[in-house]
């Protein structure tokens, strides 16, 4: 393995780019509370471990080789996205005003959902395996061993969660703002377009 910190340079870069996992958390955040944010990165973190998993043993290479499993991943992502798009929609048409109590007390029970979101979100995201299949040997040397895959694999995790927790808690400090019954409607019409053209253009995607 060579370039360690460059490799961790660009990860960096490529995390800060917003994508899907960066709107389903960011909804989820904004709308459940810290509590709900953290549960969506920690399921999109567990996709990440399958994902490293994957181009470890070689699943990733048949995915990316072969076009019927591409297309089913691509789809079955593409679709997933579409869904929660479409229930932020209904989200945002059916909220209404109730106390305020009443509020943070259904939204404690409605976070269960999040991990689940953010883990098949990461998933199902075809790309994702691609970039790890593509970009993870350009930093290790040909008689490597499967173990730098392996430790670039934590690396961009755990650099994922650390970028991710900051950014879930700066969310939550403004939540009060974000609260506002208009915010509100905005987040979920805003976040349903965002997942809704996320999922339209990963299931649009040439292999």
């Amino acid at each position: 393995m060579h370039q360690y910190w460059l490799f961790v340079t660009m990860c960096i870069l490529l995390i800060l780019l917003p994508g899907p996992d960066t709107a389903i958390a960011t909804k989820n955040t904004l709308t459940l509370g810290k509590k709900g944010g953290l549960k969506t990165v920690l399921g999109t973190c567990c996709a990440l471990l399958i994902h490293t998993f994957a181009a470890v043993v070689g699943l990733s290479a048949i995915i990316t080789k072969s076009a019927f499993i591409f297309s089913i991943f691509k789809y079955a992502g593409g679709a997933y996205l579409v869904y929660l798009g479409v229930k932020s929609f209904i989200s945002m048409r059916n909220q209404k005003i109730e106390d305020a109590l009443l509020q943070e007390k259904e939204r404690k029970s409605n976070d269960r959902p999040c991990f689940k979101q953010g883990f098949l979100t990461n998933l199902l995201n075809p790309k994702v395996a691609v970039f790890f299949l593509t970009f993870l040997p350009q930093f290790v040397d040909a008689h490597d061993s499967f173990l730098p895959f392996v430790w670039m694999g934590i690396t961009y995790i755990a650099l994922t969660a650390i970028w991710f927790v900051l950014y879930i808690l700066l969310l939550n400090a403004i939540r009060s703002f974000m609260m506002k019954r208009r915010t509100q409607m905005a987040i979920e019409g805003v976040t349903g377009s965002v997942l809704v053209g996320f999922g339209i253009k990963l299931a649009l995607e040439r292999h």
